[in-house]
């Protein structure tokens, strides 16, 4: 059974930072593209950040230079740092696997900034 446990998410003042973490029970990790998603309430879930499995990277405009996703294949794991956070990025942050027809997800964690 497939399962990706995110972890990190809190509160935090505007202009602050959180490391959002993702451990993923896939058999052979490394062979998925990983992505960070979000949720803000009455939003669409959107897509934030991607890692695929070669490392190439990729992020939406509005976290480009502030947030940071990242893998460690040792461990099963990948990373979302955020820094400069605003209040615009609170939302509920879902981890994301994908291979082929392969589409896992997390259960989220909520991500608060105050202003």
């Amino acid at each position: 059974q497939v399962q990706l446990v995110e972890s990190g998410g809190g509160l935090v003042q505007f202009g602050g930072s959180l490391r959002l973490s993702c451990a993923a029970s896939l058999s052979i990790f490394s062979s998925y593209d990983m992505n960070w998603y979000r949720q803000a309430p009455g939003k669409q879930r959107g897509l934030v950040a991607t890692i695929t499995s070669g490392g190439s990277t990729n992020y939406a405009d509005s976290v480009k230079g502030r947030f940071t996703i990242a893998r460690d294949n040792t461990k099963n794991t990948v990373y979302l740092q955020m820094n400069s956070l605003k209040p615009e990025d609170t939302a509920v942050y879902y981890c994301n696997a994908r291979r082929g027809r392969g589409d896992f997800w997390g259960q989220g964690t909520q991500v608060t900034v105050s202003s």
